[in-house]
């Protein structure tokens, strides 16, 4: 038997597997000083390291939470005789109810997610307008845990692209995700559902930052919506929703090849453990006398407001990350 100090062949004896490695490739390879370029290969390894978890890690999660659901969704659809469905008649409320526990699970131990004001939602139909983080795990969380809470659902209005994304036809379907237009989310409310949006929509979600600016330019056909519906406006904002999820937005080049494509080629980073608190506000009656554009303005007023009292400006990852770990400590 080789000791464990001893080498499979003759000559100088290796003094650690790192050397005894760069041995072996030396004598395959034919090139000399092996152990040199190994050695810097394990050392710029360690220095990406970090770059690679705040890279990846959000990729990863993101992934492993979006198969589980799309298992779960695949389970239901086998065998949809044996969840419940005879909420109001929706075969998928079994389904919804996976899944929400699913995301509101992940919440709770990630983010130590709260939801705040949730009695300001009426019990018929409303409109919710959210400021729009890099991420829309938020919504996945506020989503969940009204379900689980209220056992209300609220349907969402997303951008194209999402529907061209493969594979997740039957996951958008479950979640009630709508693409427009104005036509389908006035029928929508009509029916008495919740629905909510984002006006700032991806373009917030990527080009705003840590000063947590609304990015709606002139949009304003969500307020014609409400008029339209005779609904009423809850603005909702999510404390640190920016800390937990950063982009690459500031890179100038980015933004214009956005502008160009209409796609979501920001890089972003991060998916930090930070604290998520979701504000509910108090809502913004319907007013048959009111327009479109003085109801944006009211609406934009009142996310600001929202924003001025819960978030501290500019966000800060460390401080959001200490809120967290102060929150645990405090449950514990």
């Amino acid at each position: 038997m080789i000791g464990s100090n001893e080498s499979s062949t003759e000559g100088p004896v290796p003094t650690s597997y790192l050397t005894f490695l760069a041995y072996l490739l030396g004598q395959w390879t034919g090139v000399e000083h092996t152990e040199d370029y190994l050695s810097y290969g394990v050392y710029l390894s360690w220095v990406l390291f970090p770059l690679a978890i705040a890279f990846i890690l959000p990729v990863a999660i993101f992934f492993f939470c979006l198969n589980t659901s799309l298992l779960l969704l695949h389970i239901h659809k086998r065998r949809k005789t044996g969840f419940n469905e005879g909420h109001s008649g929706d075969v998928w409320y079994g389904a919804k109810e996976m899944l929400a526990n699913l995301w509101d699970g992940h919440g709770r131990i990630w983010h130590g997610y709260e939801l705040h004001g949730d009695e300001n939602i009426p019990e018929g139909p409303a409109l919710i307008v959210f400021y729009h983080g890099a991420s829309p795990v938020d919504y996945l969380y506020f989503m969940a845990r009204l379900l689980i809470r209220r056992k209300r659902y609220c349907h969402v209005v997303a951008d194209h692209f999402v529907f061209r994304l493969p594979g997740l036809k039957t996951f958008i379907e479950v979640l009630g995700v709508m693409h427009g237009p104005k036509e389908v989310c006035v029928s929508a409310l009509k029916k008495g559902y919740l629905l909510a949006i984002s006006p700032g929509g991806v373009r917030e979600a990527l080009f705003s930052d840590e000063t947590y600016a609304i990015m709606w330019g002139n949009r304003k056909g969500f307020a014609q919506v409400a008029i339209d519906a005779k609904v009423p406006i809850i603005p909702m904002f999510t404390q640190n929703v920016r800390e937990g999820i950063r982009t690459l937005g500031g890179i100038k080049i980015l933004r214009k090849l956005y502008e160009r494509i209409r796609l979501p080629v920001v890089p972003m980073y991060g998916w930090f453990p930070v604290k998520l608190r979701t504000f509910i506000g108090e809502p913004i009656p319907y007013d048959p006398n009111i327009t479109a554009e003085e109801l944006t303005a009211k609406t934009k007023a009142a996310l600001q407001a929202l924003i001025a009292k819960h978030q501290k400006i500019p966000g800060n990852i460390l401080r959001a990350l200490m809120e967290r770990f102060q929150t645990r400590q405090k449950e514990d």
